[in-house]
C-alpha cells in the first residue's frame, strides 16, 4: 500500500493499481491488485498462522460492533470513523491473552476499562474543545444509571459554536460492551461475547435545545438502561458512558432540527 502525497486527487483503477480515499482523510490511497486467491488463502500451509489471525479478527470485529451500539445516539456524532481504530484496539487487546494460543484468545475489555476512558469521536474539534465545562457524573452498576451534573454554560464563554448554529443539546448515552470469548462452537465465526443479546445494548438521554446565545441554568441529565439488563451483568461486562453536543437550526414548519456533521462527543466514562 502505498499513500500519494502530491496534487493527484483520484479513485478508481488503473491497470493493476487501484485508487481510494477513506473517511475522515483527504489523501489517496494507492494498492497494488492482486495476491493468493482464496482457495489457497484458505487451505495453504503457508497461510496457516494468517487464517489464526483472520479467526481473531471477528473477536476484534464483535467488539468493535459493540462499542458502535452501547454508544447509542452520541455515535452519530463521530467525524470520522472510529470503528477501525477500535477494530485495532481489540487487536491489541487480545495479544494480552498470554494463557491461550493464537487463534483461541480471548478480547477482555473488563480487565483493561481505561484504554476507553475519555476516547474523543472527533478529530477537528474534540468535545472539550467545543464545551469547554468539568463536568461531574456518577455511574451505577447496580442498577445500570448513569447521572451527569452540567454546571451553568455561558455560552459565550464556554461553548464553540463553529458553524455559527441558533441551537444547541446535550446527548448522554449508556450501554453495554460484553468482553469476547473463544467458542468453537459459537455462531459469531468461533467467539461470541458474554452477553449475546445484551452486547451493545443502550439507553440514552437528550436534553431540550438552548440558545447558542445565552446563559445556560445548570442542568443534572440521567439515563438507566432497564431491569432485564440488570440481572444479566457480571464481572465480565463493561458500561460505557457517552456525552456529546449537537447543533440545530430551525427547519420548515418551525422545528428545531438537528445539522449534520455539526456536533461532537466522546466516551466519558468505562466502568
Amino acid at each position: 500500500m502505498a499513500i500519494i502525497k502530491g496534487t493527484i486527487k483520484m479513485t478508481g483503477g488503473i491497470e493493476n493499481m487501484s485508487f481510494y480515499s477513506i473517511a475522515g482523510s483527504d489523501r489517496v490511497i494507492a494498492r497494488m491488485k492482486g495476491g493468493p486467491d482464496a482457495h489457497r488463502m484458505k487451505v495453504g500451509k503457508e497461510f496457516a498462522g494468517l487464517r489464526k489471525h483472520q479467526k481473531e479478527w471477528a473477536a476484534c470485529v464483535l467488539f468493535s460492533k459493540g462499542i458502535h451500539l452501547a454508544l447509542g445516539e452520541t455515535y452519530h456524532l463521530a467525524d470520522y470513523n472510529v470503528c477501525p481504530g477500535w477494530n485495532g484496539m481489540g487487536k491489541e487487546l487480545i495479544k494480552l491473552d498470554t494463557v491461550h494460543p493464537v487463534g483461541e484468545r480471548n478480547l477482555c475489555l473488563s480487565q483493561y476499562r481505561e484504554a476507553l476512558q475519555d476516547y474523543p469521536l472527533n478529530h477537528n474539534y474534540p468535545f472539550n474543545t467545543v464545551l469547554r465545562i468539568s463536568t461531574d457524573y456518577e455511574v451505577n452498576k447496580k442498577i445500570l444509571q448513569a447521572t451527569i451534573q452540567l454546571p451553568g454554560i455561558n455560552t459565550e464563554m464556554n461553548l464553540l459554536n463553529i458553524q455559527k448554529l441558533p441551537y444547541f443539546r446535550i446527548i448522554m448515552s449508556l450501554g453495554i460492551v460484553s468482553d469476547i470469548l473463544y467458542k468453537p462452537d459459537s455462531n459469531y465465526k468461533a467467539y461470541e461475547p458474554t452477553l449475546t443479546a445484551y452486547n451493545g445494548k443502550s439507553a440514552s438521554t437528550i436534553s431540550d435545545w438552548f440558545s447558542t446565545e445565552d446563559i445556560i441554568d445548570p442542568q443534572t441529565l440521567t439515563v438507566q438502561l432497564g431491569d432485564a439488563a440488570v440481572q444479566l451483568m457480571t464481572a465480565d461486562t463493561t458500561v460505557l458512558l457517552g456525552i456529546g453536543v449537537e447543533f440545530g437550526k430551525v427547519s420548515f414548519g418551525g422545528q428545531i432540527t438537528p445539522v449534520k456533521r455539526a456536533g461532537c462527543a466522546k466516551i466519558l466514562a468505562c466502568v
